[in-house]
Parts: C-alpha cells; sequence; structure tokens
C-alpha cells in the first residue's frame, strides 16, 4: 500500500469518526436547548461525510452493490467473530460494566446486520420491498416491523425508528 493510500485510509477513518461524534454532539446539545450549535454540529457532520466519501472514492473502494454487501457481510462477521468477543474479555477483565454492556449490545446486532446483507447479496435481483427498524438503545435492526421486545437489550418496540 502506497503511502497516500495509507493517507486517504487514515483520512476516511478520521473523518468518519469526527462524522459520528458530531452528530452525538448535536443530539446532546439539542437535549439542553442549544438548537443553533445542535445545527452547526450536523452541517459539520454532513461536511465530513463528504470528504469521508471523496476518499473512499479516491481509494476506488466502492464496489457495485454486490461487492459491496460481500464486504458489509465480511466486515460484520469479523466484527461479532473477532473483534467484540476480544473487546468484551478485556472489559469484563478490568471491570468495565459499561463497555462490556456496549460491546455486547454491538457484538450481537452485527450478527443481524451480517444475516441482513447476506439475504440482500443472495436475493439482491429479487429483493421484496420492505421497511427496516433500528433499535435506539442498542442498534437491533429489523425488517417489517419492531418486536414488542428488542431481542438484544429488552427495550420496548417504542423505542424503534422506522429507517428510510
Amino acid at each position: 500500500m502506497s503511502k497516500t493510500e495509507k493517507n486517504l485510509w487514515e483520512a476516511f477513518a478520521g473523518e468518519s469518526q469526527a462524522n459520528r461524534k458530531y452528530l452525538a454532539f448535536a443530539d446532546k446539545a439539542d437535549r439542553e436547548g442549544y438548537t443553533q450549535a445542535a445545527k452547526l454540529f450536523r452541517a459539520a457532520a454532513h461536511a465530513e461525510t463528504i470528504h469521508a466519501h471523496a476518499h473512499l472514492r479516491a481509494l476506488k473502494a466502492i464496489g457495485d452493490t454486490a461487492s459491496n454487501l460481500a464486504e458489509a457481510v465480511a466486515g460484520e462477521t469479523h466484527e461479532f467473530k473477532n473483534m467484540y468477543p476480544d473487546m468484551i474479555k478485556e472489559a469484563e477483565a478490568e471491570e468495565n460494566k459499561t463497555a462490556v454492556r456496549t460491546f455486547r449490545f454491538a457484538n450481537e446486532v452485527e450478527k443481524v446486520h451480517a444475516d441482513l446483507y447476506q439475504k440482500a447479496l443472495d436475493n439482491l435481483d429479487s429483493l421484496p420491498e420492505t421497511d427496516y427498524y433500528v433499535c435506539a438503545t442498542c442498534g437491533y435492526t429489523c425488517e417489517n416491523e419492531p418486536p414488542e421486545k428488542c431481542p438484544v437489550c429488552g427495550a420496548n418496540h417504542r423505542v424503534f425508528s422506522k429507517i428510510d
């Protein structure tokens, strides 16, 4: 990998993290009543997404939908088979219960994401129209309608958001 490619991947990671962080900051500003600060955070987050996508395009890292789905399956599978189990063990050893909880939630949801991506890949030319819902507590993602209780965290169906 060339230095420029390494730099593009590093820039992509940084811009992606900034996007997510700024969206979290916007939510907090909204809850505290600072709507203008929240708008600024959301605007900057959107700009960071533009930068991240430009870096991916420069890397030629966006393929056709089938290859993107296959890459998503591989990434999610790596996370629930390798990444999160190790992180859970380390957080348990350090007795960080909050980290254990968030890692466990993510680990369980990554399995669901891998399955959903694989289903889409297997049926790409005949995917039925469906709605997706996401649990605001743990990120559990499901098709058609939310369950009464989230199977990962136990949250009520009211915390699910429909994704357009």
